[in-house]
């Protein structure tokens, strides 16, 4: 009785987590974050200088780019929401009544010009 053993060849092996079934992802993810930090970086950053960038140096001055634009988002959304009494279309598009359209206090007597 013969027993048949299978090689196993170690390219089928994950290699540092890669695998077939995760490797278009990871590659994709790569990309993204190489465009985003040279797209966001302002003329900074060429594509070159990224892919090469050590893999610790892109992800911290790619989680640095993404802070940095969270932070003006924020901002942004709060001084948004301050000053938004003042503008004139609301945020479903349709155009604000004044203010002094608002109260009915105000007298409306049209103006006679003599």
């Amino acid at each position: 009785m013969e027993v048949q053993t299978e090689l196993v060849s170690q390219l089928v092996l994950a290699f540092f987590g890669l695998t077939f079934d995760n490797a278009p992802q990871q590659r994709n993810f790569l990309f993204k974050q190489i465009h985003e930090i040279v797209f966001h970086g302002k003329g900074g950053y060429d594509w070159n200088t990224v892919y090469n960038m050590p893999i610790w140096l892109r992800r911290f001055t790619f989680i640095e780019i993404k802070k940095y634009y969270d932070k003006e988002q924020k901002e942004h959304d709060k001084s948004y929401k301050n000053s938004s009494s003042k503008n004139v279309i609301d945020q479903e598009g349709k155009i604000k009544k004044p203010e002094f359209l608002k109260n009915p206090q105000i007298s409306r007597k049209p103006i006679k010009y003599k």
